[in-house]
């Protein structure tokens, strides 16, 4: 099979319909073979009907039904293990993006060889204050965190090998950084393409403001697990260690002035009236606690099943 498309929606009755017949029209166009991949993601108004309507006719059509509303992430990761086509197309059910983007990316996955393509919704019909300015702030940091020079790491349109959506794993709210997840895996071939954009037809925005403040907590969460999640002792190891040791100096410290001031007749006080003492002694219970925070991550790490999980491209 050439191409699954994938489309997980919420409430997205009017579009469904429209934005089947014209996947429909460009795969007959091309001549490819493929299957859509529907995730309803608990939805409440009527889109489960009209999916169930498009299978009875259409043996190309598969759909997965949540009993409740997930996320965005939970639901590609069952499309993801359910799709068989060489290349894998995602993208979102509000017609904002266009099925005339996928010959392209197509191409692009099977004859230039790249892993992932990802949209670049460089002209956006979305608000400026609330959508397009702070995506542009979220995909700085995400270009400078993770070192992938992506305009739009957010752009629900996709292209990926087979291979790359059967080694990564979305949870939470993790759909944001697959391109990072798709790198951690080993599948650094990543290109970004310019895409339409166009205005939402029917209905409204199911993500709120939220979703900046988690994506900002989701990077960061990724960033420590890519770099620290096999070897946690290197990171609270080393942080308890220092802090253990200033604190102990800064208690040396405070100890020696009090000897000084008595050797040499000055007004001195109890070594227990003075805050630096309080303080270095919070610096060395803080660095004890992060040192053994470190040791258990690491017996915990020592003793996953993933611990020696590595993929191997290919072996003889």
């Amino acid at each position: 099979m050439d191409i699954s498309v994938i489309i997980p929606f919420y409430n997205e009755e009017e579009s469904l319909g429209e934005l089947y017949q014209w996947i429909k029209r460009v795969m007959d166009e091309n001549g490819y073979s493929y299957e859509i991949i529907f995730v309803d993601d608990g939805s409440t108004d009527g889109s489960w009907n009209i999916v169930t309507e498009l299978k009875a006719t259409a043996e190309q059509v598969h759909a997965i039904k949540f009993r409740r509303n997930y996320g965005k992430s939970p639901a590609l990761h069952c499309a993801f293990q359910k799709a068989e086509g060489d290349v894998v197309i995602t993208m979102d059910a509000d017609l904002q993006d266009s099925p005339e983007e996928i010959p392209e990316l197509y191409r692009m996955i099977k004859e230039e060889g790249y892993d992932l393509v990802s949209g670049w919704k460089k002209k956006r019909y979305d608000a400026l204050l609330t959508k397009n300015l702070p995506s542009k702030l979220f995909n700085a940091t995400a270009r400078c965190v993770s070192g992938i020079k992506l305009h739009d790491f957010n752009c629900g349109l996709k292209a990926y090998r087979k291979d790359v959506v059967k080694n990564i794993e979305l949870y939470n709210e993790m759909h944001r950084y697959i391109p990072i997840l798709a790198k951690s895996a080993g599948f650094t071939k990543i290109a970004e393409k310019p895409v339409h954009h166009q205005p939402r037809k029917y209905g409204k925005s199911k993500f709120g403001a939220s979703r900046f403040f988690n994506g900002y907590l989701d990077l960061m969460t990724l960033w420590f697990l890519n770099r620290f999640g096999k070897k946690p002792m290197h990171f609270f190891g080393i942080l308890g260690t220092l802090m253990f040791f200033i604190g102990f100096v800064a208690v040396i410290v405070v100890g020696a002035t009090k000897l000084y001031d008595m050797h040499h007749g000055n007004p001195y006080r109890l070594v227990t009236e003075s805050p630096y003492f309080y303080i270095s002694l919070t610096m060395m219970i803080l660095g004890t606690m992060l040192f053994l925070g470190g040791f258990l991550g690491e017996l915990i790490s020592r003793n996953s099943p993933e611990r020696n999980y590595y993929r191997i491209e290919e072996e003889f």
